[in-house]
């Protein structure tokens, strides 16, 4: 696409789209304008186009029906949405299907155009979804699948993960949730780039705010150099933040800005730096409840949640166990100098019958400890192995 091609700005508003013009213009952004869908349609029809910015609300077609015909017609043409509270879902859903991001009115213009001149961007220089998936190399990171669930998940990772949209992962304890956003990660094109990972609750909340962004050299007491933050460390790869419904009133206001403007300041910095970061977040805890109670800001969840993967607990997918358990059989038999190489089938019905209430990260600790338990010579591992409080429980 030509970088001196113009963005399209679609509103049924003559004032908006004047002051939009005007202030795209002024940044030296060319533009050309469009009362409505099917005029939006004819102009692309009619000549390149950089970048669409286009209203919701309109007569004869709505935003997300020319964004439906825009992804068919020009797929690789970065459609930006303004949208209303009320029209946010329909808005995220957009964003599933390859819209580029989704501003909220009244918006601010300043990071309407950060937005704006950032889609217009990448959008010249991201391929079609076919082609990004192609160049996906496989996955490295061991993801035991036998469950019907489990099989879904996987082929949703693998059809999302060539995308920028933000994920989020949503689970028990234990269940799995840092192995999906590396499978996300490595099946991506991000794949050689970064990984970064990061707990929210298991950092200080005093920390957390230089830990995610840095901070500048004197920016407070003992800063005695400059440090960079998660973001950074991420860029151009993926970050994983795990326990994201941990995180503070005035991180989510910073998060927020992040996934809304790609930018953001270190403590003690006096100008943005820009980041290109895939973000992937997990939480056990129930983000829509906490934004009744007023605990986590409704528009920063609409923006972790563009795509969410649940993760069931292992008492509901009992048809992975027993690969789990060979697995980890495999791994601490080797890694503790034992010979043991299968289950018993007392044993494994015993771990099929079990609730696992630590879901995977339980299982794999039980094994270990069986494993150890084992003498040097032993083959098979079985019952008298097991915790005893597993025996008693299952």
């Amino acid at each position: 696409m030509s970088e001196k091609a113009p963005l399209l700005i679609v509103d049924d508003e003559q004032n908006i789209r004047r002051i939009l013009q005007v202030a795209f213009e002024k940044i030296g952004v060319e533009t050309v304008v469009a009362e409505n869908g099917l005029e939006a349609i004819k102009v692309l029809e009619s000549r390149p186009i950089r970048g669409v910015l286009t209203d919701v609300t309109m007569p004869e077609m709505t935003g997300f029906e020319l964004h439906d015909e825009i992804c068919r017609r020009w797929p690789e043409t970065p459609v930006v949405i303004m949208t209303a509270y009320g029209t946010i879902p329909q808005a995220v859903a957009a964003i599933r299907k390859g819209a580029y991001e989704f501003v909220t009115k009244p918006f601010d213009l300043d990071s309407l155009k950060k937005i704006v001149q950032s889609a217009m961007g990448e959008g010249s220089k991201v391929s079609s979804k076919a082609k990004r998936t192609n160049a996906a190399p496989e996955s490295t990171t061991t993801f035991i699948a036998q469950s019907p669930q489990m099989l879904e998940i996987v082929e949703t990772i693998k059809q999302v993960a060539d995308a920028r949209a933000t994920v989020l992962i949503t689970g028990e304890s234990g269940t799995g949730k840092e192995v999906v956003a590396k499978l996300l990660h490595e099946y991506s094109p991000r794949s050689h780039q970064p990984f970064i990972a990061a707990s929210c609750a298991a950092i200080p909340e005093s920390l957390l705010e230089s830990e995610l962004f840095g901070y500048e050299k004197g920016a407070f007491t003992g800063a005695q150099n400059s440090k960079m933050g998660r973001f950074e460390l991420a860029h151009q790869g993926t970050l994983f933040l795990d326990e994201i419904g941990d995180v503070p009133p005035l991180i989510q206001v910073k998060l927020l800005r992040v996934l809304q403007e790609r930018e953001f300041e270190r403590l003690g910095a006096t100008a943005p730096t820009k980041v290109d970061v895939r973000l992937v977040t997990a939480t056990n805890r129930d983000l829509n409840q906490m934004v009744e109670e007023g605990m986590y800001r409704l528009d920063l969840l609409y923006r972790l949640q563009v795509i969410e993967i649940h993760l069931p607990p292992l008492r509901e997918r009992v048809e992975d166990v027993a690969g789990l358990a060979q697995h980890f059989l495999q791994k601490f038999s080797h890694e503790n100098g034992r010979k043991l190489t299968q289950l018993s089938p007392l044993a494994l019905s015993l771990l099929q019958s079990y609730r696992w209430p630590g879901n995977v990260r339980e299982l794999g600790n039980a094994i270990e400890r069986a494993t150890v338990m084992a003498s040097k010579d032993e083959e098979v591992l079985d019952v008298k192995h097991l915790p005893t409080a597993l025996r008693q429980a299952a």
